[in-house]
């Protein structure tokens, strides 16, 4: 069955995608590099859920969603850079003054992992950012050069699934996931 991506505005398919199995517990959905560091860490159990509620009916919503006929499958988290915490984060580098976009996540349900659902996804993103006046899109995955990640620290992507997008490596961060560097690889999109 085709592989369909789409703004995510169902919180549902978000909640499936990014959300705890307890709505009472603190865990990411995705907002650890959405929000300020601070706001981050005070906003607690199911707060989260309805802070990503409300992002949902932002315009523009807070990513992207992969669906396979009517089933979500997968996820990618895509907004201005500016609007994220990489317009402050100091490990990673900021390439020039353009106002780029970031995409920082990519997930793929279990059961539905490799299908390519990873490559549409970013390509998504792309188009996505693109389709908002996006003038680049950067992403800040691993350099793993061929080595297996763990699946728990995947979701900043690889390098070769960025190239294979289209992306180039802009620079080197100081960041580091799994043992593995991660570095800035971008797409001018105009």
């Amino acid at each position: 069955m085709a592989i369909e991506v789409r703004a995510a505005t169902v919180f549902n398919d978000v909640k499936t995608m990014v959300g705890p199995k307890r709505p009472d517990a603190n865990v990411c959905w995705c907002l650890s590099y959405r929000i300020p560091s601070k706001e981050n860490i005070a906003l607690r159990g199911q707060d989260r859920g309805e802070l990503v509620q409300r992002l949902c009916r932002q315009e523009p919503p807070p990513g992207v969603l992969a669906y396979e006929g009517d089933e979500v499958v997968g996820w990618a988290a895509v907004h201005p850079r500016g609007d994220t915490g990489f317009a402050r984060n100091r490990k990673i580098p900021h390439v020039d003054d353009i106002e780029v976009w970031s995409v920082w996540c990519l997930r793929v349900r279990p059961g539905h992992r490799g299908k390519g659902i990873s490559h549409r996804l970013l390509a998504g993103a792309v188009e996505f950012a693109r389709e908002h006046g996006a003038p680049a899109i950067e992403g800040y995955p691993v350099d793993n050069k061929g080595k297996k990640v763990d699946l728990t620290m995947a979701y900043v992507g690889t390098r070769k699934l960025f190239e294979r997008a289209g992306f180039t490596k802009a620079a080197d961060t100081d960041s580091v996931l799994n043992g593995f560097p991660r570095i800035l690889m971008r797409l001018e999109l105009h």
